[in-house]
């Protein structure tokens, strides 16, 4: 009579722990959870998170400029992460008139190296359909969090004036082949954006950094920014206060004092765009603080990554301060730093 795994002990057990470690070697790795600072493929800064809730994989991407935005769908599969974010193409007639419109997906899959290092490969679906694009890229888990400062006992430096009020001494355009707009006259600090021409295609102005480099520091400057205009003060190159006529808009992570599109002010305190409006920025420790027209609207939050448009990924290393021109008119006074001294 011949013997089957249902009726032998022993072939049952060897046939459950064969199912076992199955099991064990399809399990997620949970080491992809967590913060990353990505250097894209073209060598702009990114961000990436992934997390857990409620049994669910899920994730958001901050890709080169813009905003940190909610992906697709997270899929942890063995040893390697799949992440999908979707685009819509609009296909038009001869007019130019939408006739339909096609959702691609694009797909980053990464790999670890160690625990620290991701090894990541775009797939993008091309416009026209013809085929994919694909490219590498790096990451780096993020350092963990430090605890939230006692502000009342961080020691501050000497303030450094970091305008003169005659001249751009202190300051370099961020990219030095773009043409620049920034002027200094009468103590005041103007990106003067000329008007464009309607019908062809918009003239890109330089942003002004400074030349030297600071880390943790109170930042206290005034600012003016035309009606429909913005801006931006980026912190340490990587961290964007946003400058924006938003007067009268509801709350929002996009507004003027915001850290552009991460942390949403927690009262709107902005003046009417063409007014001098005066802005309180403190930065310890990766925790922000924000007060704006003397109303304190970000309280000591935590900085989970670097925003839109940041000159590195890299929240370790110092920056400078760089005001954003490419978006269009606006003036700056009294930029006052004092740096945090251990």
């Amino acid at each position: 009579m011949s013997t089957s795994a249902r009726s032998h002990p022993v072939l049952r057990v060897l046939a459950l722990c064969a199912l076992l470690a199955g099991a064990a070697q399809a399990a997620p790795n949970e080491t992809f959870l967590g913060r990353w600072a990505l250097t894209l493929p073209n060598g702009a800064a990114g961000w990436l998170e992934i997390k857990k809730e409620k049994g669910y994989y899920d994730g958001a991407l901050l890709w080169g400029g813009g905003s940190v935005l909610p992906v697709s769908s997270v899929v942890i599969s063995d040893d390697t992460l799949i992440v999908t974010r979707t685009r819509n193409v609009e296909r038009k007639d001869a007019a130019g008139k939408v006739v339909r419109t096609q959702q691609f997906t694009e797909t980053i899959t990464a790999k670890l190296e160690g625990n620290d290092t991701l090894r990541l490969t775009q797939l993008n679906p091309r416009n026209n359909g013809a085929g994919l694009d694909s490219a590498e890229f790096s990451g780096k888990r993020s350092l963990p969090l430090p605890p939230r400062p006692a502000l009342a006992k961080v020691k501050f430096g000497e303030p450094i004036a970091l305008l003169n009020g005659k001249d751009l001494a202190g300051w370099t355009r961020k990219e030095p082949s773009v043409d620049s707009a920034w002027v200094v006259e009468g103590g005041v600090l103007t990106n003067r954006v000329p008007p464009h021409a309607p019908g062809t295609p918009a003239k890109r102005f330089a942003n002004l950094r400074t030349e030297r480099e600071f880390t943790d520091f109170n930042l206290k400057l005034e600012v003016n920014v035309p009606a429909g205009s913005n801006s931006g003060v980026y912190l340490r190159g990587i961290y964007e206060i946003q400058v924006v006529d938003s007067f009268g808009k509801a709350l929002d992570s996009h507004n003027m004092g915001a850290l552009y599109s991460r942390i949403t002010p927690t009262t709107a305190a902005e003046k009417k765009g063409g007014e001098w409006q005066t802005m309180d920025i403190t930065l310890v420790d990766r925790h922000l603080t924000v007060v704006l027209n003397g109303i304190k609207i970000i309280d000591n939050q935590p900085v989970l990554g670097c925003t839109g448009g940041a000159m590195w990924s890299d929240e370790s290393k110092p920056g400078p301060i760089y005001l954003q021109g490419d978006h269009g008119t606006v003036s700056y006074r009294n930029l006052v730093l004092r740096p945090v001294v251990k």
